[in-house]
């Protein structure tokens, strides 16, 4: 009876999620809340299938480790319109963004394999996503952050030797140069 139940659920939620994330566009995400009471934010593009059987709840398209069934109470739908966390797309391309001296600016450009180049200093660096936000690793130390605040964004500069979870060194205005479709 309760394999019966299982499947009379998988496909409707299926169905939702699919549709959810074609009318959602990049912003279509769920939320897992755990046993223990936390919430991951997860956004469908990440996502490659969900399986109500052990081993793994939420199966990750990029290989990493899945959520475990067995720790997961429930798995909420986000409301599209008011989801506003970007996918690691959303960060392809060239940003203008400022120094930190408050005059002048310099662009740095996010590739889709994970490189990522800056028009001053040593050039090269890596970046990830990371919920819902561009972390930069230079090859001088620094590290950026380019993330979402409302309708813009922002970059946050943090000197050789603090942590993303640090105060940052400096915050600037962060634009993408290249248009993108809707």
């Amino acid at each position: 009876m309760r394999n019966a139940l299982r499947a009379f659920w998988i496909f409707p939620i299926l169905v939702l999620a699919v549709s959810h994330a074609s009318a959602a566009n990049d912003r279509g995400s769920i939320v897992v809340v755990f046993k223990d009471g936390h919430r991951q934010n997860l956004t469908i593009a990440e996502i490659a299938r969900i399986d109500f059987k052990s081993p793994s709840a939420i199966v990750f398209k990029d290989g990493r480790p899945g959520i475990p069934a067995s720790d997961v109470i429930r798995i909420e739908f986000e409301n599209a319109g008011t989801t506003l966390v970007p996918t690691r797309t959303h960060f392809f391309g060239k940003w203008q963004v400022g120094e930190g001296t408050g005059t002048s600016t310099f662009y740095i450009t996010l590739e889709s394999d994970g490189a990522a180049r800056k028009s001053i200093g040593p050039p090269r660096g890596t970046w990830t996503y990371v919920d819902g936000e561009a972390r930069i690793a230079w090859d001088d130390g620094w590290h950026d952050i380019i993330r979402k605040v409302g309708a813009t964004h922002e970059k946050r500069a943090f000197e050789p030797g603090k942590s993303f979870d640090d105060t940052p060194s400096n915050i600037t205005a962060a634009k993408n140069t290249e248009t993108k479709p809707i």
